[in-house]
């Protein structure tokens, strides 16, 4: 299961495989197995094998192995009575130390087998990768592996002793052990190499005993969070051993023994550690009401005395908490690990407008002249509108430029139509006799690149010599776009021997009445008389005509 190393060994046979075999089956085949421990390692728990030192002491012994301590490395839930009992089975004649002090002379030199054993606790030293906050699945591992210095506490008493408070002089000789290589390696058990023994005081000792409190009461909080199939036995003990005083007397002890003006007049020094401390205590209602919440969710009914009495243990010891040393929250973290996807993991992405696609008749006006140019102008190919390319944005926004375009184009069916009745009313009031039946064909694409349409622009519809120019008229009290001016090659396909709306040649008049100007938007349906303003173009002769 210790499929960290597994990963390692994985990404160098990934690098053979990739660049050197070029076995892409084997690789395929290798990072699926990798994705397996990734995930392993986030949802699998693992058990912690714990670590014992034990020391041959005696001339008895071989020399590889006399007057010497060692770390073993543990099986899965061994304690340390069948270890022991293991040890001894390889040295039956050898007689178990009762005391974890080091041996004197008389003892490493006799000429007996003395083993001495005891529980160490390995010493965490994260690699250098996890430079923030990480999971506690992730760091877990490194709890208990690639771990190369233990350490054994053992509490010492010094000055008088305290009836009513053990804490105040109870002091930690706590020795370090250092092995030659990290554990576990090609062996289970390593020599000691070095050996150094430091003094904790008493404040240190409270200040260390919080501070892995409420890392415990923050770990258990994740797994439940992680995993809310847990049994919630653990949790219960943990919490009821802190909040009711009657267990286990929580901080208090603390308190009477550190925050006294007794302690502080005689130890000036500890000020900071004595904050340090506060803070600490601070710290932990946050940790507590989180667990206290996922214990009231999960526990049972026959279990709902039991949680309403901490509760009740809770709120005393909380506004007591926060009315001497202050409030803490932790919600934003907490949150954090109760969802299942980080919110910058869903993003919306949208094209820049440089980059969007361009229409049919804005490519074709930009390749050929750098200036806008009108539908119908250099022989311009005439299509139908196309529709335009969504892009990816939000769905707001999706929704109204759908509502907008529906909009427009109603408005622009219902003006079409109205202006075309009234287009057929007024050729059909008149009596045109024309010495050739000639029908006009307009159709036209509107680029959405091009800007829009002056309101006064007008077809005019010259009798005599059958042409057509576009006019701007007199500019109205709206600001409006300048009008544009035509080009020379501005023509239009005129069909000879067809009808127009359906009528003969007989039926249409020399000059047609004008048509009244429409007060709202301007359209191309609208027509009018101007001899002014003429810019005439030459039809194309009739052999060149092309049928639409």
């Amino acid at each position: 299961q210790m499929w960290e190393e597994a990963i390692a060994l994985g990404k160098e046979l990934a690098e053979q495989y990739e660049n050197e075999m070029f076995d892409y089956e084997q690789l395929s085949e290798l990072l699926r197995k990798q994705a397996q421990f990734y995930e392993n390692i986030v949802k699998v728990i693992r058990p912690k094998p714990d670590y014992f030192a034990v020391g041959y002491y005696g001339q008895g012994f071989p020399t590889f192995i006399r007057n010497k301590v060692f770390i073993y490395r543990g099986k899965e839930y061994e304690r340390r009575e069948d270890f022991e009992a293991r040890l001894l089975t390889q040295f039956p004649n050898a007689e178990k130390m009762k005391t974890t002090s080091p041996p004197g002379d008389d003892i490493k030199n006799s000429s007996g087998q003395y083993i001495q054993c005891f529980t160490v606790k390995p010493k965490l030293d994260l690699p250098s990768k996890f430079h923030r906050p990480v999971s506690e699945q992730i760091v877990s591992f490194y709890r208990v592996n690639e771990v190369q210095r233990f350490e054994y506490s053992r509490p010492v008493r010094k000055g008088e002793k305290n009836p009513d408070n053990e804490f105040a002089n109870m002091w930690i000789e706590r020795t370090i052990y250092v092995t030659a290589y990290k554990l576990p390696g090609i062996l289970r058990w390593f020599e000691v190499k070095s050996v150094f023994m430091v003094e904790i005081s008493p404040l240190e000792n409270a200040i260390e005993t919080m501070q892995l409190t409420n890392d415990k009461i923050n770990n258990m909080v994740q797994q439940h969070l992680n995993d809310p199939n847990l049994p919630i036995n653990p949790l219960s003990m943990l919490l009821n051993g802190i909040v009711d005083p009657a267990v286990m007397g929580g901080f208090t002890n603390y308190e009477k023994a550190f925050f006294t003006e007794k302690y502080m007049h005689e130890h000036p020094e500890d000020h900071d550690k004595i904050e340090k401390l506060k803070d600490l205590i601070a710290w932990q209602i946050p940790f507590l009401a989180e667990g206290i919440r996922i214990h009231g969710e999960k526990v049972t009914e026959a279990l709902r005395p039991f949680h309403e009495r901490m509760e009740a243990c809770f709120r005393h010891l909380k506004d007591k908490v926060e009315k001497q040393y202050g409030v803490r929250a932790v919600l934003s973290s907490l949150d954090d690990r109760r969802g299942s996807r980080p919110r910058s993991m869903v993003r919306s992405f949208t094209m820049p407008s440089s980059s969007r696609p361009l229409s049919v008749a804005s490519v074709s006006s930009i390749s050929s002249d750098s200036t806008p140019s009108r539908p119908g102008s250099d022989g311009f190919v005439l299509e139908p509108l196309l529709p335009k390319k969504m892009h990816s944005r939000s769905q707001d926004k999706l929704d109204k430029d759908d509502l907008d375009k529906d909009k427009k184009e109603k408005k622009k069916e219902k003006r079409n139509s109205k202006h075309q009745e009234i287009f057929d009313k007024e050729i059909k009031s008149t009596d045109i006799s024309l010495q050739q039946s000639e029908a006009v064909i307009l159709s036209e694409t509107i680029s959405p690149l091009r800007p829009q349409r002056p309101k006064s622009q007008v077809i005019n519809i010259i009798s005599s010599e059958r042409r057509f120019s576009v006019s701007p008229s007199p500019p109205s009290s709206q600001v409006t776009p300048p009008p544009i001016t035509p080009r020379t090659k501005l023509s239009f396909s005129i069909q000879s021997n067809l009808e127009l709306n359906g009528m003969s040649s007989s039926d249409i008049a020399d000059i047609p009445p004008p048509l009244p100007l429409k007060g709202s938007m301007a359209d191309y349906g609208n027509l009018m008389e101007s001899q002014d303003l003429i810019s005439p173009t030459t039809s194309p002769p009739a052999h060149q005509r092309v049928s639409p």
